[in-house]
């Protein structure tokens, strides 16, 4: 399959073409399909209809062999196509109903939040749920970590890893990390990733953050437009990498408060409509104390609904499996202290039958028993109120 791949494979690209495209980033056939017609000629300095010639060859290249769709296909056709459609668990049951079972690959899903909203946490969790084995929710493959925040952490997915009981030496070595240090240098990551797939096998690409660097660098009104097509850029060789390579691609974003809104929230997402537009799923994560919600803000066929998990050792998580462990230490130190402080003769008048109550004249073991009970039953109220 990668013989089929090579420029030289296409009919009417020589020696020189090749070795042309080459040099201007463009190593096979799919990265003549990422980069487009337009592109291709800007990098090469070749005419742009020889350059939509062989962009078209390449297209014709890959449906021949089955890579990419027919340009005319049935309806019924799309659909089994998609069932072949690989998808990333999560690691929670609510986050897997939001996603209809995790996430996709051939489909760009942003992230935006606030910070401390859980987004790199989300990432990280991810970049380890890819590598577990297909009958386990993963795709058993690579990942490819854009980092432009420095907020990547090797030892937040060795924790993940041995929550999930994971080998970390092993997920470790499977996520290769691109350290970006200015917008420029965050695209040409991207212009350059179509060997770093194909070499390890990468089912998940992750972007984090996709908008921040261009948001830093271009300021004012006056640099908008020209930020605007440079992110445009950005985003859609991401997503036309997830649908080429058949990988899971993930962008988290910043957000910013509008202030002309009075009610409501005034939260929104930075890069416009023309982030929104090209995002396949949009996903909002917000904060509520320790708990965060995710809500489905934009998807073709997702419904509009929000889930409420959790962060901790295992990464994102379901809200009971942060409960379960905190309440049952809990309950279990209630219980030695119980037993510490419970005096001998409560049990005594517990265990005593109720004829032994009714031989007794005075009427004091029956006060007993109920002052007893009372306290017994508030004892419980207690531990039930710590869990």
């Amino acid at each position: 399959m990668v013989e089929d791949l090579r420029l030289d494979s296409l009919e009417g690209v020589g020696p020189v073409t090749t070795r042309k495209l080459s040099d201007a980033g463009v190593h096979n056939v799919m990265d003549l399909i990422v980069r487009g017609p337009v592109e291709i000629a800007e990098i090469t300095g070749m005419e742009k209809d020889t350059a939509e010639k062989i962009v078209n060859k390449a297209r014709q290249h890959l449906v021949e062999t089955g890579l990419i769709s027919r340009d005319f296909v049935t309806a019924s056709e799309v659909y089994k196509r998609r069932q072949d459609i690989g998808k990333i668990t999560t690691g929670t049951n609510c986050l897997d109903t939001l996603f209809d079972g995790g996430v996709e690959t051939q489909a760009l899903t942003e992230v935006y939040g606030e910070f401390g909203s859980g987004k790199t946490q989300f990432a990280h969790t991810l970049a380890v749920m890819v590598q577990k084995p297909k009958t386990e929710g993963g795709l058993d493959g690579g990942v490819l970590y854009i980092d432009t925040e420095n907020t990547f952490r090797p030892e937040r997915i060795v924790s993940i890893a041995q929550a999930h009981e994971m080998d970390p030496e092993k997920v470790l070595d499977r996520i290769i990390v691109a350290r970006a240090y200015n917008s420029a240098h965050q695209t040409l990551i991207l212009e350059e990733a179509g060997p770093i797939i194909e070499e390890n096998n990468i089912r998940l690409i992750v972007a984090d953050s996709a908008v921040g660097l261009f948001r830093a660098e271009y300021l004012g009104r006056g640099t908008l437009s020209n930020r605007q097509q440079k992110l445009n850029h950005f985003v859609h060789m991401l997503s036309r990498i997830a649908e080429t390579y058949n990988c899971a691609a993930i962008a988290t974003n910043q957000v910013m408060a509008s202030p002309d809104v009075f009610f409501g929230d005034p939260t929104r997402p930075i890069g416009g409509n023309v982030v929104a537009h090209t995002s396949t799923y949009r996903i909002y994560f917000k904060k509520s104390g320790k708990k965060r919600i995710a809500r489905m803000v934009d998807s073709p066929h997702h419904p509009e609904e929000e889930v409420i998990f959790a962060l901790g050792e295992a990464g994102v998580m379901d809200l009971e499996d942060t409960e379960k462990k905190p309440g049952k230490k809990t309950a279990k130190k209630a219980t030695k202290k119980e037993k510490e402080s419970e005096p001998e003769t409560t049990e005594s008048i517990i265990d005593s039958t109720p004829e032994t109550l009714v031989e007794s004249t005075s009427g004091t073991a029956e006060l007993e028993m109920v002052q007893a009970t009372e306290d017994l039953d508030s004892d419980d109220d207690l531990e039930s109120l710590e869990e």
